[in-house]
């Protein structure tokens, strides 16, 4: 059995198998509150996503299995780390031994790894249907979802698994209460692990999500511009694809939230980690490692609630299969006529769209059975495209802005004023404004905690 110390300042005495450090109780009963919170809140917000894409037909899109893969890996997070977390935060130490030690660093690595990769292919794919919607039309299918979902665990996989190979290690961190890959050590093993781990599973992930969505921002920008020009027209496709970039537009916003707040959650992690690789591991104290670990933690439950419980179909999903959370998520008609009415609406969107593409061909009315279902399970991403029906079920009629004023002239009655009615209340922002009140809650909260436990 190795011996292993405990350390006060820069004292040493033997102490269990695995080292402690000397700190107040207090400081580890804060800690596991905090993650024992974070934790229930992670894993009931993940349950509620896979339980809605388990009971509704319609949710079992190609688009929807990449973030239900998001929910899963989150929800795996969640109920691997805490409960281990928690309770040696109650022993104030590691009480489970090396292998629990090494494959409670390796579930944290292997699922925190494989969320980054799927917020990366759900940028990639969302690129596609907002900046390229009929090129992406028949491109994705089921099949081709879980190949790549099968690609992004394998790939991870593929950087979890060295530190049991001598790669690294697997080890205690912070206050000895949680383990992690190794980056304190200073030597070069420990640090070209580090700097590939960061560089092929943080930085190019990262700088692929923020490319696309910098490339959907200027997409919608550019067509909302085209489109305002052409909409005092009166067309009636004109108004309907103005009104879908307007919504494409707002939950665009909604995914720089989720990278921001991905980049937050990780980034005090990742500052330790490269101030360690950068040789400077003295400066860090228990609470430097601890801290960053459970707000990094803590990103799993921020994507139920900006991915699917604001979304309309998981929202009406939840509401007719869990009733008593209707109330709770503010399920309004909009919301379940959003739900029913998507796929007509988005077909005429996007024939519409095809024919513009091909104005010398006739304006076809329908489309058949196959193209239906092909759209159907080809198109429904769970932002871009419910937000359409959002907006285009109460302006579909509306073809200039509110501002706007129109002469109407009757038969009898001559000429009047007629203003076109908006409602003030825009669901999505509202649903924007929520989230971004509840994760800052859920931060300041972490923030107090970490302050009332250091002082």
């Amino acid at each position: 059995m190795r011996k292993t110390f405990s350390r006060e300042g820069g004292s040493v005495v033997p102490s269990h198998v695995f080292p402690t450090v000397d700190v107040p109780d207090y400081a580890h009963y804060t800690i596991g509150i905090v993650i024992l919170i974070v934790g229930i809140t992670g894993m009931l917000g993940n349950f509620l996503v896979i339980y809605a894409f388990c009971r509704s037909r319609s949710l079992r899109t190609p688009s929807n299995i990449f973030i239900i893969n998001l929910a899963v890996t989150d929800f795996l997070m969640c109920i691997t780390q805490t409960p281990t977390f928690f309770i040696n935060s109650m022993h104030k130490r590691w009480i489970f031994g090396k292998k629990a030690c090494e494959m409670y660093a390796f579930c944290g690595a292997l699922f925190g790894m494989c969320s980054m990769m799927t917020l990366m292919v759900i940028a990639v794919d969302r690129y596609m249907v907002i900046t390229r919607p009929l090129a992406s039309l028949g491109m994705m299918s089921r099949r081709k979802a879980l190949i790549i979902l099968a690609v992004a665990w394998i790939y991870t996989m593929g950087w979890s698994l060295p530190p049991f190979f001598g790669w690294s290690a697997y080890v205690p961190e912070g206050l000895m209460t949680s383990c992690s890959w190794d980056y304190m050590t200073f030597t070069p093993s420990v640090r070209c692990y580090t700097m590939l781990l960061f560089t092929f599973v943080f930085f190019i992930p990262l700088f692929i999500i923020i490319y696309s969505y910098y490339c959907i921002f200027r997409a919608i920008r550019h067509t909302t511009r085209a489109l305002t020009k052409i909409s005092c027209a009166g067309n009636r496709d004109s108004a309907k694809k103005f009104n879908k970039m307007k919504s494409e537009w707002k939950m665009a916003k909604i995914a720089l939230i989720v990278i921001l707040l991905y980049v937050i959650s990780w980034a005090p992690y990742s500052c330790v980690a490269l101030t360690a690789f950068a040789g400077y591991a003295d400066m860090l104290t228990p609470y430097m490692n601890s801290v960053p670990a459970v707000i990094a933690k803590a990103s799993a439950i921020y994507n139920p609630i900006i991915y699917a419980i604001s979304h309309p179909k998981y929202r009406s999903a939840l509401g007719a299969y869990i009733p008593y959370l209707g109330a709770l998520l503010c399920i309004t008609g909009r919301d379940r006529l959003s739900s029913s009415s998507f796929q007509s609406t988005r077909r005429s969107t996007l024939t519409s769209q095809s024919e513009c593409k091909r104005p010398s061909k006739p304006h076809r009315a329908s489309l058949s059975e196959s193209e239906s279902a092909r759209f159907s399970d080809t198109e429904e991403d769970c932002s871009s495209r419910t937000s359409v029906i959002r907006q285009l079920s109460s302006d579909v009629k509306q073809v200039r802005p509110a501002s706007k004023r129109t002469k109407v002239r009757g038969p009898n009655t001559g000429e009047s004023e007629r203003t076109a009615t908006h409602n003030p209340t825009d669901p999505t922002m509202c649903h924007l404004s929520q989230i971004t009140v509840s994760i800052g809650a859920v931060y300041v909260n972490i923030l107090f905690l970490t302050y009332f436990m250091v002082h």
